[in-house]
């Protein structure tokens, strides 16, 4: 018998309360802990150690995507399974960059719930349908992208380089702004910069770009 812990996070008590209903219907599943929003569950996962964290992507005081990055740091042993309502090829990467485990589209939670929280909490990845196919476009788009995009005339400054590893991370222009003490006018510079240097035009493109050129990596 699986013995799995979970803690969900979700600022609405009907998720939450779907969470612990469908817990309850299998052996060894038990609901240890609920959040709602993204800075208590990160305090909860670092009190509780579940084997698993339910966590929705939008989230008040801190979002679902940063909540992800600091449990997958503080406690690696608790991996998270992502509820979201966007299906994009954008918010998919940005999930897995963060170090979740699994995506389940809340459209898709009453056929796919029961079998991510099975397959994640066994080490294993799960992607709804909707989900693994924007991955899968993300793939395909890769490699006609990087002929697109080729080798920059003019080299990139480490303060750009850094500013790609951040929004590659997740950060927006006013958090990035916020940790250097500089204009959120300043950050938009320096990203527009990076982005014309190497012919990007989308926030999926800089992602894609730092997990090839190793800024980031992709987890």
């Amino acid at each position: 018998m699986t013995q799995v812990r979970i803690l969900v996070a979700d600022d609405h008590d009907l998720i939450r309360r779907g969470v612990r209903t469908l817990a309850a219907t299998q052996r060894g599943w038990r609901v240890v802990g609920e959040a709602v929003n993204g800075l208590e569950a990160v305090e909860k996962v670092e009190e509780l150690r579940p084997d698993l964290a339910i966590v929705d992507i939008t989230m008040p005081d801190l979002d679902g995507l940063e909540a992800t990055r600091r449990i997958r740091q503080r406690v690696p042993e608790t991996r998270v399974l992502i509820l979201s309502m966007h299906e994009s090829e954008q918010m998919v990467e940005q999930a897995r960059m963060a170090g979740a485990q699994g995506y389940v589209l809340k459209s898709d939670l009453s056929n796919a719930l029961l079998k991510a929280i099975h397959e994640v909490s066994q080490g294993k990845q799960f992607f709804t349908p909707k989900a693994s196919e924007a991955a899968r476009r993300g793939r395909q788009n890769t490699e006609a992208e990087q002929e697109k995009i080729g080798p920059s005339k003019e080299p990139l400054t480490p303060r750009e380089v850094e500013v790609i590893r951040l929004l590659a991370e997740g950060r927006n222009n006013k958090e990035i702004a916020a940790e250097w003490g500089i204009s959120v006018r300043t950050v938009e510079t320096h990203r527009a910069k990076v982005m014309l240097k190497l012919g990007l035009h989308s926030l999926t493109e800089i992602v894609r770009y730092a997990i090839r050129n190793k800024i980031v990596l992709s987890r």
